[in-house]
């Protein structure tokens, strides 16, 4: 079961505050890597590698605008540091509903 990536639903937030067009090319790459793997790798890797953890939509500082009954959130690393992606998983595809591109952002680590 590969790993695909859906961006319907990422918020503006995401990237309308970013200057910093390295971030995205490092967050390109790493979706790159994810989609090499599979889902029963990232279930088994640590979220500091290419795992993830659950964050609550209740620690979500942002309005979160989402159709489907979610009570939180997967959080990726997008460039390999502590910066973070967040979406949920719909089937074999991850929908990405913010890209955190400065720290601290989207909810406090």
């Amino acid at each position: 079961d590969s790993i695909s990536f859906s961006f319907d639903l990422l918020h503006e937030v995401s990237y309308t505050d970013c200057e910093d067009a390295g971030f995205f090319i490092k967050f390109l790459q790493r979706l790159k890597k994810l989609c090499s793997i599979d889902w029963n790798v990232i279930n088994t890797t640590q979220r500091h590698s290419f795992g993830y953890e659950k964050i609550p939509i209740s620690l979500i500082k942002k309005d979160v605008n989402i159709t489907k009954d979610i009570n939180f959130l997967f959080a990726f690393r997008a460039t390999g540091d502590n910066h973070v992606f967040l979406g949920f998983r719909d089937g074999n595809v991850f929908q990405v509903v913010f890209i955190e591109h400065t720290f601290g952002d989207i909810y406090n680590h």
